[in-house]
């Protein structure tokens, strides 16, 4: 403080003689001061204005001490109350810590206890095991051992018996899909592919009319084939021609055309175009004829004229020699009587056991499942849903999930199973299936057998005091073996082993 006056007091006095000497100088030029008395005023006002600068400071000393401790005051109220929250945290966690040391001794005595417990039961189980090994005459470990061994044999045998047994059903239901997928793409392919049977046969009225038929230098021959899409093959067979493709309405029309030409007697190119002309309308109207004829015996209406051609078409197509338009007629009066037995729309049954083989109509242009295609035509004729499922489901590229498709199923296969309605006759039909059941009965312990469901399977009934479980599911195998081996037929043959065991006595 005493620095601060002695650097103030100097400045003060300077500044009160310039002043002074300012004022005196403008009221009092005439009468000037003394040095003395400007310095005494000088010294007066350096005093004033130091004591007001000590009260002041003072003041704002005091000012600055009340509000320290204020603040002080505060920080200590906080600190207190800081203080007493952590001794209730800290009593908190004493309690706690009691508890769980507590609940430590509780569980400590528990597992005590449960050890004990545990102790007492496994001594009880193996007294109790050491008796019944005593009284068995035998080591429960031995008996253990020798039941997972019997049982790993029995288990393995079964697996063994049904790994072979699905083993040959998958192998004969390929061999029968194939056949049946390439019969379908044989019947659908427009090659130029000849066969026996995909041939007709032209009678002529004598020898003599090769000549004309193949004409000169060969040109009326080439212009049949080159119109029709045929093979014309005239060989050394008397008083006959014959027409070879494989596909059938090509081939009627080009058997019309010849007959109407062999009949005129005038064969030249323009004659043959014109024959064949007269030959597609007649065999387009025996297609639209026949697909009426299928519709009004089936008794179905409103059914979309494309649809009706496409059937007439089936007219002139076979599957294993089966003709598939009489095939869909057949099937379709099957599904509607299960249909009726079962209490099902029997309409929408017939309909769609019509239509199931629809999609054969169609060339290989189209490729795909018969099934599938014949589906997406009869969607695109305006069928109804489950007819088309019906249609899509009748081989099993779809799943069925309707009655009616399973009855679609169950009528293709009837009217492709019965006796005489695909290429064999009666009479080798009745030789095959007495071939089967001689063939079952040539093996020991079968006491009868019977061919059923038109050869597809065969029931042999044994001797159960001859044979046993395990030996008829051998015998079974046994019987197909044989029946592979010696017979040739289309599909599969299911061989089923009956054994029945009676034990009869009398009360007297």
């Amino acid at each position: 403080m005493e620095q601060m006056l002695n650097l103030i007091v100097p400045g003060l006095v300077v500044a009160g003689i310039f002043v002074g000497g300012m004022l005196i100088g403008r009221k009092f030029v005439k009468i000037p001061p003394s040095p003395a008395e400007i310095i005494a005023d000088a010294r007066m006002d350096a005093q004033r204005i130091l004591v007001r600068a000590e009260e002041d400071a003072r003041s704002s000393a005091d000012t600055y001490r009340e509000r320290e401790d204020a603040t002080l005051e505060h920080r200590r109220l906080e600190v207190d109350s800081r203080d007493a929250t952590l001794e209730q945290r800290a009593a908190t966690l004493e309690q706690r810590a009691a508890n769980l040391a507590q609940r430590e001794d509780l569980l400590i005595e528990k597992e005590r206890v449960a050890k004990v417990v545990s102790d007492e039961a496994a001594n009880a189980q193996e007294e109790v095991r050491l008796e019944l090994e005593a009284l068995a005459g035998f080591d429960s470990r031995e008996a253990k051992a020798e039941l997972l061994e019997k049982v790993e044999d029995e288990v393995r045998r079964d697996a063994m018996v049904l790994v072979r047994d699905v083993e040959t059903r998958a192998r004969e239901e390929a061999s029968r899909r194939a056949r049946r997928i390439l019969a379908g793409v044989i019947q659908r392919l427009a090659s130029e592919v000849v066969a026996e049977t995909t041939t007709s046969t032209v009678v002529l009225p004598s020898d003599d009319m090769k000549g004309r038929i193949i004409g000169r230098d060969g040109r009326n021959i080439r212009t049949f084939e080159a119109i029709g899409g045929v093979d014309l093959i005239v060989d050394d067979t008397p008083e006959s021609v014959t027409i070879s493709t494989f596909d059938p309405v090509r081939r009627e029309v080009a058997r019309l055309a010849l007959e109407s030409l062999v009949g005129d007697g005038r064969i030249h190119p323009s004659s043959i175009e014109e024959a064949f002309e007269k030959a597609r309308d007649e065999v387009e109207q025996s297609i639209r004829d026949a697909g009426e004829w299928a519709m009004l015996d089936v008794g179905l209406t409103r059914i979309h004229p494309e649809l009706v051609t496409l059937l007439g078409r089936l007219k002139f197509r076979t599957s294993y020699g089966q003709n598939v338009l009489n095939h869909l007629v057949e099937s379709a009066h099957i599904a509607g009587m299960l249909a009726a037995e079962l209490g099902v729309d029997a309409k929408e049954a017939k309909r769609a056991a019509f239509l199931h083989d629809i999609g054969k109509a169609v060339s290989h242009e189209v490729g795909g499942s018969h099934a599938l295609i014949g589906a997406e035509i009869a969607r695109r004729f305006g069928e109804e849903a489950g007819v088309v499922h019906a249609i899509e489901a009748h081989h099993n590229e779809v799943e069925p999930r309707t009655l009616t498709a399973v009855l679609v199923q169950a009528a293709d296969a009837v009217s492709a199973a019965r006796p005489g309605a695909r290429r064999d006759a009666l009479d080798s039909y009745v030789r095959r299936l007495e071939r089967l059941e001689t063939i079952a009965m040539s093996f020991d312990g079968v006491d009868t057998a019977f061919a059923i469901q038109a050869g597809r399977e065969v029931r042999v009934i044994v001797d159960p005091g001859t044979l046993d479980d395990m030996a008829s599911t051998t015998l079974a195998r046994s019987i197909a073996k044989k029946l592979e081996d010696d017979l040739q037929y289309p599909g599969q043959i299911e061989v089923t082993v009956i054994r029945e065991y009676r034990a009869k006595d009398y009360a007297r």
